[in-house]
């Protein structure tokens, strides 16, 4: 459909949709079906002019933004987070499968959050509280390098805090 054709269909101003032919709005839809990448394709007739044409129905997705430490703005990458947490579960009774389901939780709490924007800090943050769940040793691996340890005293204070 071309971007003059898009224009004609859909009217901002009222909201309705409009046969791109005519302009009528007396439409009828002859047949809906789910097409790929979440969307819904349905087959319409004008009633005045009798041609036919097709439109789609999809979600909006927003790029979602992540805000660095040193403020930059960066596309958020659920890989980066696959592989922070395959660092983590090294060595660990832990599947891929695993690796990737709690990169997409971390993913789908983001995106609930309804913004285009969040901090790395609340993706950290998440990280943290599903491997706190997860897998303690993962947990403590992954926070002394999120929380930058440099003591053996950090690594003390946080074995309390999952010890307990």
């Amino acid at each position: 459909m071309s971007s003059n054709t898009k224009r004609l269909c859909h009217n901002e101003k009222d909201n309705v949709m409009k046969c791109p032919y005519c302009g009528s709005e007396a439409l009828k839809t002859l047949e809906t079906r789910d097409s790929p990448d979440n969307a819904v394709r349905r087959r319409k007739e004008c009633a005045e002019c009798n041609r036919r044409f097709t439109s789609y129905e999809y979600v909006e997705t927003v790029e979602l933004m992540v805000n660095k430490k040193d403020g930059r703005l960066e596309r958020f990458d659920e890989n980066k987070i696959v592989r922070g947490l395959q660092k983590a579960c090294e060595k660990r009774p832990v599947t891929t499968d695993q690796i990737h389901g709690l990169a997409e939780h971390v993913r789908q709490d983001l995106m609930s959050l309804g913004r285009e924007e969040v901090s790395s800090q609340q993706i950290g943050d998440l990280v943290m509280k599903y491997l706190k769940e997860f897998d303690r040793v993962a947990y403590i691996r992954f926070a002394s390098v999120y929380k930058k340890f440099e003591e053996p005293e950090d690594f003390k204070k946080l074995l309390k805090e999952v010890r307990a």
